[in-house]
């Protein structure tokens, strides 16, 4: 299930994360940035030819976890805070998700009709979560690579943007399946009966807004950091 899964992909990494947070000063640099590049490689290759929703952000979830695993030695403070982004994010996806009951990419394409806006904020926050600028998802990479640059890490900086491009791919194909490429619908899709919706949609507004609008907030992140 769709909550089961938001689980799995958020709350299970706070505690590995709390582990790594407190153990860093004594971890290994190499070991790290080794686990951290195939695990930026396996999430963005792993998630180019899924059709289910789940899966592409399981993959997306390992490649979120290369992120925070190789600035932790480093600047564990962006390690918590690409931490956090993410679990608002995902928890903004997987809730639009469990709201409309959508499991594939091919399900999108009909939402599209019936509820635009749902629609186009499920897009917003995939491309946050792919780290396009200027949503807030771009905020912890930017972050991230400019630590990188200043630790005279310019090559793993550069290896590290160039693995995000597999998962902005992946987001961004599924936009295109679910806009440019629509299956053929009659114009009795866009009447739908009135139903009194039964799920709870308060948190959506709210996580929507954070996963999405944060990156003018960015001044005050560096400030707080140094």
């Amino acid at each position: 299930p769709l909550l089961s899964g938001m689980t799995l992909l958020t709350w299970q990494k706070i505690a590995p994360m709390s582990l790594l947070y407190q153990i860093s000063p004594s971890l290994n640099m190499k070991i790290l940035t080794t686990l951290a590049i195939l695990s930026t490689l396996l999430g963005g290759w792993g998630g180019l030819n899924q059709t289910h929703l789940r899966k592409i952000l399981a993959y997306s979830s390992i490649a979120h976890m290369g992120w925070m695993t190789i600035i932790i030695t480093i600047n564990p403070t962006m390690t918590l805070l690409n931490l956090i982004i993410y679990i608002m994010t995902t928890l903004t996806l997987f809730l639009m998700l469990s709201l409309t009951s959508i499991t594939k990419i091919k399900s999108i394409t009909n939402l599209w009709n019936k509820a635009t806006p749902m629609t186009i904020i499920i897009f917003l926050t995939l491309l946050s979560l792919g780290g396009l600028p200027p949503l807030t998802g771009f905020l912890p990479k930017w972050l991230i690579l400019q630590e990188l640059v200043a630790n005279n890490n310019a090559i793993m900086a550069t290896f590290m943007a160039l693995s995000a491009l597999l998962n902005l791919f992946f987001y961004m194909r599924i936009i295109y399946a679910t806009t440019l490429t629509m299956f053929p619908t009659s114009n009795n899709s866009k009447l739908q009966w009135f139903q009194t919706q039964t799920k709870p949609t308060t948190l959506i507004p709210t996580l929507t807004v954070i996963s999405s609008l944060l990156l003018p907030l960015s001044p005050l992140f560096i400030i707080l950091h140094y």
